[in-house]
C-alpha cells in the first residue's frame, strides 16, 4: 500500500466520523468539532489525489485548495463558535432542542 493510498483511507475514515458526529451528536460544540474532522478528512483525501505518479512531483492545484480551505475552514469555525456562544449566552443551552411534541 502505498502512501497516497493510505492517506485517502484516512481521510475517508475521518470524514466518516465527522459525518457521524454530525448527524448523531446533539450538543453543539460537538457538532462544530464534527465538521471540523470532516473537513480534515477532505484535505487529506484531496492531497492524496494530488499526486499524479509515484516518482513524479505532485499537482500543486489541489495543495493550493487545500490551503484555501484551511483559511476558510478557520473562518468558518471561528463563526459557528460565536454562534454556539450567543446561543448558549440567550437560552442557557449547548443542545439542539429534541422533537418537539404537539
Amino acid at each position: 500500500m502505498n502512501h497516497c493510498a493510505l492517506y485517502a483511507i484516512c481521510g475517508t475514515v475521518l470524514f466518516g466520523t465527522g459525518f457521524y458526529g454530525t448527524v448523531f451528536c446533539r450538543n453543539l460544540l460537538r457538532k462544530v468539532m464534527a465538521l471540523n474532522l470532516m473537513g480534515s478528512g477532505v484535505f487529506l483525501v484531496l492531497i492524496a489525489l494530488a499526486a499524479r505518479t509515484p516518482s513524479g512531483p505532485p499537482d500543486p492545484v489541489p495543495h493550493a485548495m487545500v490551503l484555501t480551505g484551511i483559511v476558510v475552514s478557520i473562518s468558518a469555525t471561528a463563526l459557528m463558535l460565536a454562534l454556539v456562544r450567543r446561543l448558549h449566552r440567550e437560552t442557557g443551552r449547548m443542545e439542539l432542542p429534541g422533537r418537539i411534541e404537539e
